[in-house]
């Protein structure tokens, strides 16, 4: 089977000799009919005085055999031209081609350079940008797990630690080691559920029970909830909600969400320090949304931090380890939470002086 370049080499070069072989024939036919004419409008004894051999036949012929020839180079040149182009469209489908394979072999991130402005040119910026981001999929996948292992591991060995350290009469039984224990069982067992939030979110198979809601009633809930933590470390709770529309959101979640936004600035918060919760009906991109806003007087986040505290297991402060209770999960779940509900979070952070934190809920709609 004859690949794409001899095929579209072939088809151009059927094309430019027949129109080569149409010009040569009409052109002959022409100059035969209009030599014939002026040689009948010569007299009679004249034609037959000069006969075939005169100049006039003569220079007919040449024309004749200029014409074979011009034919001949058109037909020629005609062919490498074909080849040349064929090839233009050829070269570049082959390396997206190579690329392709190149891929499958395993090499994320693979690229194939873009050498026209043309639609295969729109091809391969195309494919260079699926490759990336298949590269970037499976380097953060490999950073998850890592991350899943090593938040995993260290629950584990302290429990398996502790409990060695009992077995062996290294470590005392008491009330404050077993409570130790089942403290970390309680954080290992927070992460797990968290990470199975997560995946759902993230999936789209988290089954949500939607129906319209106050949202300042649940934001009174949260506090009231949190308050007791507030009060042991000296932290003012502060509410400034306006009047809003519902929402139409399940309340379970949307709880999670304002839940760990408040541990979060709770756990971030230093004592004596104010944690402000805003809500409000405010207009963007000509819609309506619910904005609720929860800022803190904490440590706040430095500006090269901001951009990645949505990832998993991202923590700011790198000395943030699990002592501070948190998961490193709380932000990414908040997000996709958020987006199922197509709602959405912004932060701002200036170091020094806090936090704060932006959710938008688009207003109440049965749909």
């Amino acid at each position: 089977m004859f690949n794409i370049t001899w095929r579209i080499t072939g088809l151009m070069f059927l094309t430019i000799l027949i129109t080569v072989f149409l010009l040569v024939y009409l052109a002959n036919h022409q100059m035969e009919l209009h030599f014939n004419t002026y040689l009948n409008a010569q007299s009679i004894d004249m034609i037959n005085k000069i006969g075939m051999d005169t100049p006039e036949q003569i220079f007919l012929q040449s024309i004749h055999h200029s014409l074979y020839w011009v034919g001949a180079i058109l037909l020629i040149l005609g062919l490498i031209a074909s080849f040349l182009v064929a090839q233009s469209i050829t070269i570049p489908i082959r390396k997206l081609g190579k690329g392709v394979d190149s891929l499958k072999k395993g090499n994320y991130g693979e690229k194939v350079d873009v050498i026209a402005n043309d639609e295969i040119g729109e091809l391969a910026v195309a494919f260079n940008d699926m490759s990336k981001s298949l590269a970037d999929s499976i380097t953060l996948r490999k950073q998850l797990l890592a991350d899943i292992a090593h938040e995993l591991k260290t629950p584990l060995s302290v429990i398996q630690g502790n409990l060695e350290g009992m077995l062996e009469n290294v470590i005392k039984r008491s009330d404050e080691q077993i409570q130790s224990l089942y403290e970390e069982t309680l954080h290992l067992n927070r992460m797990i559920n968290d990470l199975k939030d997560l995946t759902l979110a993230e999936t789209n198979q988290l089954t949500l029970e939607k129906k319209a809601t106050d949202i300042n009633i649940l934001i009174g809930r949260a506090l009231n909830m949190l308050e007791a933590i507030a009060d042991d470390q000296g932290i003012l709770f502060v509410k400034k909600l306006q009047p809003v529309p519902d929402v139409f959101v399940d309340v379970n979640r949307i709880n999670q969400v304002l839940y760990n936004l408040l541990v979060n600035a709770l756990r971030y918060t230093p004592d004596q320090g104010i944690i402000t919760v805003y809500s409000a009906l405010v207009e963007k991109n000509n819609e309506s949304w619910v904005q609720i806003i929860i800022e803190d007087t904490g440590c706040g986040i430095s500006q090269k931090d901001l951009p990645f505290i949505f990832e998993h297991f991202y923590r700011a402060d790198k000395s943030r380890d699990k002592k501070s209770g948190g998961s490193g999960i709380g932000l990414a779940i908040v997000k996709q939470l958020l987006e199922i509900h197509n709602g959405s979070i912004q932060a701002t952070s200036v170091v020094g002086q806090g936090s704060r934190f932006i959710i938008y809920l688009p207003v109440s709609t049965d749909i």
